[in-house]
């Protein structure tokens, strides 16, 4: 059967996320079998979370394709020589599959006619909670601790989703749109050290 647009981009957001875990591993000199264990954490624990949150079928055990994708893509950062590699490697990587899954959880919450707020919640959650996986199990200092601009980037991408879902523009143009502007935004930390204010107590 041919894969629908939005399962593209479930796709490639799940392969970009297992391949930054992956680079993790390979930061730390680990052996394949932890670049796999780094890489498929990565790349299916915001779904996971979403999905027992929501009350769906888990949707690695309903399609283990899934594992093994991020297998495939964990394997290919094994094999693939490092010194071309760097650790900003690692954050783009992170930003794609940040701004795709976002729409991705957002899209699969919509469909469960659950409320927009909680749609977004939810394609936060899908996209943030592998890097916080990885970066715990590779002991680096959390993305949520940083100052860049991470876990906005994500709520960016799922509420610009959610609200053009609610304008009827149909699950691929919405992510389509809504990642674009996630992806914005990190980009913009990533190139320019984009960052939000911070709190100035009196």
């Amino acid at each position: 059967m041919a894969l629908t647009s939005i399962q593209l981009i479930d796709y490639a957001g799940m392969g970009f996320l297992a391949a930054s875990g992956a680079i993790a591993a390979a930061e730390r000199r680990e052996d394949a079998v932890t670049f796999i264990f780094f890489g498929t954490f990565t790349g299916v624990g915001g779904g996971t979370l979403r999905d027992l949150l929501i009350g769906a079928p888990v949707f690695w055990v309903a399609k283990p394709d899934y594992l093994v994708l991020c297998i495939l893509a964990s394997l290919a950062v094994w094999i693939w020589p490092m010194r071309w590699t760097s650790h900003k490697a690692l954050l783009w990587l992170d930003a794609v599959g940040l701004a795709a899954y976002a729409t991705v959880g957002t899209s699969k919450a919509y469909g469960f006619g659950l409320s927009p707020p909680v749609c977004v919640a939810m394609g936060v959650i899908t996209a943030c909670f592998g890097g916080i996986l990885r970066d715990t199990l590779a002991g680096q200092p959390s993305v949520l601790m940083q100052r860049n601009i991470y876990v906005t980037a994500a709520i960016a991408a799922a509420s610009v989703d959610a609200l053009g879902l609610m304008a009827g523009l149909g699950i691929m143009g919405a992510a389509v749109i809504g990642g674009a502007v996630g992806f914005t935004l990190r980009a913009g930390t990533l190139l320019w050290d984009w960052r939000l204010p911070r709190f100035k107590p009196d």
